[in-house]
């Protein structure tokens, strides 16, 4: 089955800037993110195609190699002028580009040790730590350098020999019609050697499969989706290679009682019929778990809000901390006794409109409306 046009993946015309690439890009990964369709084969299969075009079209280079050649630039086999071995050609053409930028800039280094892929982590924690902070213990299963050849790939007290393909350089060069191209080594992978005898333990890769326990540092302020970046902690390079990084990504879980926006907390606080019209003070909760208390005036409406300043969050890297917003709601009181029934229907006879302003003015408007469609009429 023919792969789909990576522009159309992206839902982007061939002219898209790269903004608009870029944020095509994010709303469709983070719509069809594992995370956010577990189980569902088609949003992983769809998630894939997303980050595969878009490796490729936000990178000038390849993009300008896409929009000559299509598809047929990174497949193996493809057709470039019916060369058969053209996309092996654009495959050292990049390798020249790239391979010699060191372990970050490309998937090889200049002596052939990989380096070793970043690795994802994604973490859960509370709005209590998300406010305070805190030193997470995570367990990661990942690649580390085998102990036994201390990565090097070769049975410990073997040697390893010369590669002949390459003498020893790692590099091959080869003709291309008009180019003359230098790729890495196809026998020694670049690295220059060949092992005869390669260890036991890693079959001569250089590492082994490990799971780790590692201390990850949370500071205060934290937000949904903060990234947190453990160099050196990813999956370890094959033979000798430097490691992967190793991303946290963390979430917050919900909570109970507040709702944050920002560095400003929420909180919705229900409070008596009485307590609202007679007003006085209640206590509430902050999350630092301490009691604060706040003043509600006479004739207090649902929907009120009081700011308690400085009760918010923390505001990542900074000493700044947000505010605190309590929005009561008055509660309308149920299962009334007869005495309470006749007490509240003895208010009712006795109340006016000074005692209902927002009933009065909204039945007016009301009447004046209606009293304008008739007149109209």
């Amino acid at each position: 089955m023919s792969k789909r046009d990576y522009y159309e993946i992206l839902g982007v015309s061939r002219t898209v800037t790269e903004v608009e690439l870029k944020s095509s890009f994010r709303k469709l990964a983070m719509q069809h993110h594992p995370d956010r369709n577990p189980g569902d084969v088609q949003a992983e299969i769809k998630f894939k195609e997303i980050n595969e075009a878009y490796q490729v079209l936000s990178d000038s280079q390849k993009r300008a190699l896409y929009d000559r050649h299509g598809h047929a630039a990174f497949e193996q086999g493809g057709g470039g002028g019916g060369n058969p071995d053209f996309s092996d050609f654009m495959s050292d053409i990049f390798d020249s580009f790239f391979g010699e930028k060191g372990a970050r800039g490309g998937p090889r280094a200049a002596n052939g040790r990989e380096r070793g892929a970043d690795l994802r982590y994604n973490l859960e924690i509370g709005l209590e730590d998300a406010f305070t902070g805190k030193n997470a213990s995570i367990r990661v299963p990942t690649s580390v350098s085998c102990e036994a050849c201390s990565g090097t790939g070769a049975n410990p007290g073997s040697k390893t020999r010369l590669c002949p393909t390459c003498g020893g350089h790692g590099r091959v060069r080869a003709n291309q019609g008009f180019f003359s191209v230098e790729r890495t080594c196809p026998t020694c992978n670049g690295r220059g050697e060949v092992i005869d005898d390669p260890c036991k333990n890693c079959q001569g890769a250089g590492r082994v499969t490990r799971e780790r326990t590692l201390s990850v540092n949370i500071p205060a302020g934290v937000e949904d989706g903060t990234r947190i970046r453990l160099a050196g902690e990813g999956e370890a390079g094959l033979r000798g290679g430097p490691a992967g990084d190793l991303y946290i990504f963390l979430s917050i879980k919900p909570h109970a009682i507040f709702q944050r926006d920002g560095a400003d907390l929420f909180c919705r606080v229900p409070i008596g019929l009485v307590s609202a019209a007679l007003g006085g003070e209640i206590e509430v909760p902050t999350l630092s778990g301490e009691q604060a208390r706040v003043k509600v005036p006479e004739g207090t409406q649902t929907g009120k809000q009081f700011r308690l300043k400085g009760k918010g969050m923390s505001v990542l890297r900074s000493r700044e901390v947000g505010d605190l917003y309590i929005q009561v709601v008055i509660e309308t009181p149920q299962k009334l006794t007869a005495r309470q029934r006749e007490l509240l229907e003895e208010f009712e006879r006795e109340s006016s409109h000074s005692n209902h302003p927002e009933t009065a003015g909204f039945f007016g408007r009301v009447k004046d409306f209606l009293g304008g469609l008739g007149g109209t009429a």
